[in-house]
């Protein structure tokens, strides 16, 4: 990091590194981000993708860090890639971290600011352990960098967004806890504007956050807790439906509270109150973590 930021700072002002509030709230009002400063050179994020060895992990950078972007909500999340996965402490095999870590990576990658990116075979933990790449001194099928076998035989017929028929191999593939996680996880990302391009801010739990999206046509806001429960203060009173269950809550003193949740599930509650972009229930199949 000292690399990418050490070279603002002067002799006479060693504070000088620029900061930006683009990503984040204004309490929990958004605001137009000011890209006047914008590189156009947008970041994929490695700071946060070497700590991905736990969402919190992952989550507590992001939060120290984003003030240095001109606007994070435009950084790429990763936890795998062709090259490395987070320091476990071997950066140069595909992550190893179990099922239940990947989940929880994964519901913050698709609900945190950012653009999510899944390298292939990730959603069956393909060649965990395994090198990721070594060039021409070890052979493709003894890495974890090329996706192959019979994960793919079959055939797929998709008749909407997540939905589909299957049969063969790809069948059992796309059934795998991960494949499903990922589905529902992208379905609650479509339906909500604000997790596809809001500004955040940090709630009171864990791994807890407030993302709102505003534009001319749209207003949209979700709470968002990953893996324990969580307060959400000075939000809009109405109604707010949870994207990953269907619960509904009805908040009077705005202020929404989350129970206790297991580890990898994530409750979104989106505000269906007057003049917001909601939803009418929950979105998708309960998962293995999502439920």
């Amino acid at each position: 990091m000292n690399l990418t930021f050490d070279h603002y700072k002067t002799e006479d002002n060693p504070s000088s590194q620029p900061t930006s509030t683009n990503a984040t709230l204004s309490g929990v009002t958004y605001h137009k981000p000011d890209r006047s400063k914008a590189s156009g050179m947008e970041a994929i994020d490695f700071t946060m993708h070497r700590m991905f060895g736990s969402a919190s992990s992952a989550f507590g950078v992001a939060k120290a860090s984003d003030k240095y972007y001109n606007d994070a909500t435009y950084n790429v999340m990763y936890v795998d890639s062709h090259d490395y996965s987070p320091e476990q402490p071997d950066e140069f095999t595909r992550f190893t971290g179990g099922t239940q870590t990947w989940a929880e990576d994964l519901d913050l990658m698709f609900t945190f600011r950012g653009i999510p990116c899944v390298y292939y075979g990730s959603e069956v933990e393909f060649k965990k352990g395994e090198l990721i790449d070594k060039g021409t001194l070890i052979s493709l099928e003894s890495s974890g960098r090329a996706y192959y076998g019979d994960y793919l035989e079959g055939d797929v017929t998709a008749t909407d967004f997540s939905k589909y028929t299957a049969s063969g191999t790809v069948a059992t593939t796309l059934n795998k806890p991960l494949a499903q996680h990922l589905m529902k996880l992208n379905a609650i990302r479509r339906a909500v504007p604000a997790l596809q391009k809001g500004q955040y801010a940090v709630a009171s739990g864990n791994i807890a956050y407030i993302r709102r999206y505003t534009d001319s046509s749209t207003d949209s806001l979700a709470c968002v807790t990953i893996s324990g429960g969580a307060t959400f203060n000075n939000v809009p009173n109405g109604k707010y439906i949870d994207a990953v269950t269907g619960d509904v809550v009805n908040v009077t003193n705005n202020t929404l509270t989350v129970p206790s949740i297991g580890a990898a599930n994530m409750r979104v509650y989106v505000c269906c109150a007057t003049g917001f972009k909601g939803i009418s229930g929950k979105i998708g199949n309960t998962t293995t973590y999502l439920k």
